[in-house]
């Protein structure tokens, strides 16, 4: 798990630094971090064949570029210096021309860019506004029309490092960027992610605790997933009820089921009106039909009528065990869920939940998550091209990001299938949100293109099991197949 801090959190981070060491600096470490991955981008080409542009902004993050170039420099790389502004980090700059980078305007720059290797992007760092000033703005589109790789410093000048750049404001498209003590809002909210391309997060020292927004990673998936052991049976792996469908979406019941299968249930009950029922046997013969004990019910894709379906929630209520609660089912929140419940909406249905137009959730998707959980007081999964999990509290867990393939008809059907596995399994509902998500993306990722979601769900068996691995060969374990 991975903080994910706001620039305030990394000022006061980096303010408490240099109370505790006085006269010393990060900009050398930071910078060291810049040139090395910059080395790195441009591979094994001798230097003197090697042309960089470091595009100098006013503050630190110049600074950082600025040394940066110095060590690029100093190993015989041609290193030009195009500065933005009038203001600039004087000894670093002082530092880059002694080592033999020029300065170079913004003509030359933009002429000399078909020719250069790399550009390092180090305009603005976490305390710039959206957006970038001309002839900047022109210089960043065209790095992405010519396809020439960019090192962007700390955030991809142009994007608001706390904001999801939903308004596509003109900005750096990085193939990589190095930041510093945690990662940012804008790495991994989308659409702003998509332009930060591979993320590196540089420890320079500073301690960032406490952020309340969290990134999952790989290692977390593979650590909780549950793993059946030799005394399991299928009781013990979760038996998941499933109401979902009606005559108008039968195949939405067929695609829960299908998540909640491959995702590793032991048992799957399916309580749903005709025809659902017959269409969910023949598609996967070891689901049960009719009711029974559960430990977590779906409740909510396909009904139809929302805001009609609030005897049809109260029966599975009366259960008292967790729901995930999807679709049409959140049309009747407010209602009191039981303890460990999931609710999974996407953009337009929390925007509706919370009375507000969905573009205001787009904007601020961290906190519109946040605010759903506190007001209907359950954890909430906010799915779309990146994901959110929000606990009552504050607390938000960021899942993995998958490719865009996945946004089609149906993928929310299956993912709450997954969740509803995680949760009868006994994971709490922020972690069966988080893995639900992020197994799916992983599928995704193993097989870009447009796979339909039931094709996806049918993978995961496969991707399960090598997340098993993974995490029994880290921890020494070697476990025996469960009974049947």
């Amino acid at each position: 798990m991975r903080p994910v801090a706001t620039a305030e959190t990394i000022r006061a981070a980096e303010r408490a630094w240099f109370d505790a060491h006085p006269g010393e600096g990060l900009m050398e470490t930071a910078a060291a971090r810049v040139s090395a991955t910059a080395c790195e981008m441009l591979g094994s080409a001798p230097a003197s064949r090697t042309r960089v542009l470091v595009v100098v902004g006013p503050g630190n993050n110049g600074g950082d570029g600025l040394y940066a170039a110095r060590d690029l420099a100093a190993a015989g790389i041609e290193v030009a210096l195009w500065p933005t502004s009038a203001r600039r980090h004087e000894s670093g700059w002082a530092a880059a021309i002694a080592s033999g980078a020029h300065e170079v305007d913004a003509a030359a720059a933009m002429a000399g860019l078909a020719d250069t290797d790399l550009v390092i992007d180090a305009v603005l760092g976490i305390g710039g506004r959206p957006g970038l000033r001309e002839p900047v703005a022109e210089l960043a589109r065209a790095c992405a029309d010519l396809a020439v790789p960019v090192l962007s410093v700390d955030v991809p000048s142009g994007l608001d490092s706390d904001g999801a750049g939903a308004e596509h404001p003109a900005c750096f498209t990085a193939a990589r960027t190095v930041t510093f003590g945690a990662l940012k809002p804008c790495h991994v909210a989308q659409p702003a992610a998509s332009r930060c391309g591979c993320v590196e997060v540089a420890d320079i020292g500073i301690d960032v605790t406490g952020t309340g927004l969290l990134a999952a990673d790989p290692w977390d998936v593979a650590a909780r997933w549950p793993v059946p052991g030799p005394e399991s049976d299928k009781y013990a792996r979760g038996v998941v009820g499933i109401d979902a469908g009606s005559a108008r979406f039968p195949g939405a019941a067929v695609l829960t089921a299908c998540g909640a299968l491959h995702a590793g249930a032991g048992f799957i009950r399916c309580c749903a009106p005709e025809p659902v029922p017959a269409m969910v046997v023949a598609a996967m013969p070891s689901v049960t039909l009719g009711p029974g004990r559960v430990q977590a019910w779906l409740v909510g894709p396909g009904w139809g009528d929302p805001g009609r379906n609030r005897r049809r929630l109260a029966e599975r209520l009366a259960d008292g065990v967790p729901l995930v609660v999807d679709a049409d089912a959140l049309a009747e929140l407010p209602v009191a869920l039981p303890a460990g419940s999931l609710a999974t909406p996407h953009a337009g249905e929390l925007a509706r939940m919370l009375g507000v137009e969905r573009s205001s959730v787009l904007a601020d998707p961290v906190g519109a998550a946040r605010e759903g959980a506190d007001r209907f007081g359950t954890t909430v999964l906010l799915k779309g091209a990146a994901q959110y999990v929000a606990e009552p509290g504050g607390r938000v867990t960021v899942a993995l990001p998958g490719p865009a393939w996945t946004a089609q008809a149906g993928s929310g059907d299956v993912l709450a299938g997954i969740c509803a596995t995680l949760l009868a399994a006994g994971l709490g509902p922020r972690w069966a949100g988080v893995l639900g998500a992020s197994a799916q993306a992983l599928a995704a990722e193993a097989m870009p293109g447009p796979y339909p979601p039931d094709a996806l769900a049918r993978t995961l068996p496969a991707l399960i099991a090598r997340l098993a691995e993974r995490a029994g060969a880290a921890s020494g374990r070697r476990d025996r197949p469960a009974p049947a």
